[in-house]
């Protein structure tokens, strides 16, 4: 059976996995299925059409599954899913999807949320990223795996940030960040590769100095994005071990809707 505080509020037709365990005054309402061995604190509210998967931790005065802050919202059937092993710290907010958005926030796995990060409707976050402290996504934000956003960012919406990339704090995103670059500032700003990150991942280090070059092509060059984009292609065919890696920042560039940060 859950282990649910005498204080905690819960819905009688919410699914609760038999091991969930329900903090002082928390609040799980009529739509809320939550899997194996999450955990809500104290003053946790999980609302909506919410589902969260295992092993999930939710620090005190989360907002989870709330209403989104979109004028446009009239109360549509929308969703908020959540994967596995996610530790979302104190009064983090994380809100349901829109219709126009396609329906749904959807957030991956092992992400570490730090204390009073919003997520908005309709962001698709990947697996292993960490939010700092404060830091905001925009409605329709799109963030790739191993992503790193410092403290005190926003990131405009309908930007994406690829897989690998990392905003130091305070940064303001208005466009989209490529996978494996740094940026900071506001406007934020590219600073070169994530290096220390792609070591850490366990890349070869042929990968990372080629995508050294790959930066300075795209960034350094006097390239256009198009000039770019075909010199990345030939670059990913010239060396097939690593041509994945440079497959993804070219597709990403070519892909961009927002346009990449310059």
């Amino acid at each position: 059976m859950p282990r649910i505080h005498p204080t905690a509020l819960v819905d009688r037709t919410s699914e609760l996995a038999d091991d969930v365990e329900i903090g002082p005054y928390s609040i799980v309402g009529a739509r809320v299925r939550i899997g194996a061995g999450t955990v809500l604190g104290p003053h946790v509210v999980i609302s909506g059409r919410t589902t969260i998967g295992r092993a999930n931790r939710f620090f005190p005065f989360c907002s989870i599954g709330g209403a989104p802050q979109d004028k446009k919202y009239a109360g549509e059937d929308t969703e908020l899913v959540i994967g596995e092993g996610n530790t979302v710290r104190e009064c983090c907010t994380i809100s349901l999807g829109t219709v126009q958005g396609g329906g749904v926030t959807r957030i991956g796995s092992d992400n570490w949320i730090m204390a009073y990060a919003h997520i908005a409707h309709d962001c698709l976050v990947g697996d292993h990223t960490i939010l700092a402290n404060n830091a905001t996504l925009a409605g329709h934000v799109t963030v790739g795996d191993w992503v790193v956003i410092g403290g005190l960012s926003a990131v405009h919406q309908f930007c994406s940030v690829g897989p690998h990339a990392m905003a130091g704090g305070g940064s303001i995103v208005l466009r989209d960040i490529p996978p494996y670059v740094m940026c900071n500032g506001n406007p934020a700003e590219p600073h070169g590769i994530n290096t220390e990150g792609l070591k850490r991942r366990g890349f070869e280090a042929e990968t990372i100095n080629l995508l050294r070059r790959a930066y300075k092509m795209l960034y350094k060059e006097g390239m256009t994005t198009v000039e770019a984009v075909s010199a990345l292609a030939a670059m990913a065919a010239e060396h097939p071990a690593s041509a994945g890696a440079i497959g993804l920042l070219k597709d990403f560039v070519s892909n961009s809707q927002r346009g990449i940060i310059r």
